[in-house]
């Protein structure tokens, strides 16, 4: 007559058990504050809640951020304090730089924008062309068979809010970049800008959407210490509108759009 034989997992002895307790609380601590690191200091995630910057970035875009573009930051001092520590800072941004940053008459919202004007800098607009220091800013129209490629993802949608008509499109060339900017050839919103002169430490920023854009020509200058990083890449577009899902809208093809 034979015997069923059991097979028991042997209970783990005190210590064992506590020691492993440990091993796996320090891995998940070490794993957090890895990810608290990066997103501090290395790259972080944001989502595009406005039409400010089309047609270079749409409503429900979401990008990366390079936090290091402008300097390494001591991990976490940007979220424990008002002003950022760092190891080391470079020169800053470069005109035509996407940037995303505190917004500072309300330092708990972001808002991601152009630069235009750097420390020093006279910026000022006449019939909605930038100047600065004195020079316009080199400016051609975008070609007629690149217009579909500007417009098609964003006409359709619930987020194209004027008619194609009132719309024109241009390349704005800076230092080194080229923007793609919009201009609302009804809209009296910024025709003109007196000139002003950038703050040491400060930058001048605008959107895109030139004619849809509350931006430093409105409220001011930004201060480095508020810049969180450079946009550079979508890495998803899809914006869901739960209220009237009809309006939700997603872009596939933008996903890795690398952002000038």
């Amino acid at each position: 007559m034979s015997e069923d034989i059991k097979s028991e997992q042997p209970a783990l002895p005190q210590n064992s058990r506590k020691k492993w307790l440990w091993d796996n609380f320090v891995s998940l601590g070490s794993a957090l504050l890895l990810v608290l690191v990066i997103r501090s200091s290395v790259i972080e995630a944001f989502k595009i809640p406005s039409g400010s910057m089309i047609p270079t970035l749409l409503v429900g875009d979401q990008i990366f951020v390079n936090k290091f573009a402008y300097g390494l930051r001591v991990p976490l001092t940007d979220w424990v304090g008002e002003k950022p520590l760092y190891f080391f800072r470079n020169s800053g941004p470069s005109r035509g730089d996407i940037i995303v940053f505190k917004y500072p008459v309300d330092p708990d919202i972001y808002f991601i924008k152009r630069v235009i004007g750097l420390p020093g800098d006279k910026i000022e607009m006449k019939n909605k062309v930038v100047y600065v220091n004195g020079k316009p800013f080199d400016r051609n129209p975008v070609p007629n068979e690149k217009l579909e490629q500007v417009f098609g993802n964003w006409l359709e949608d619930s987020q194209s809010e004027y008619p194609r008509e009132r719309m024109s499109v241009f390349y704005d060339k800076f230092d080194h970049e080229t923007a793609t900017v919009m201009i609302d050839k009804q809209s009296f919103f910024s025709v003109n800008f007196e000139p002003v002169t950038v703050p040491e430490g400060n930058y001048f920023v605008m959107g895109d959407n030139r004619d849809n854009s509350k931006d430093s020509r409105f409220w001011g200058f930004v201060p480095f210490e508020n810049i969180k990083g450079k946009a550079f890449v979508v890495w998803l577009s899809i914006w869901l509108d739960f209220e009237n899902p009809a309006k939700s809208t997603h872009h596939f093809d933008r996903i890795g759009t690398i952002l000038h």
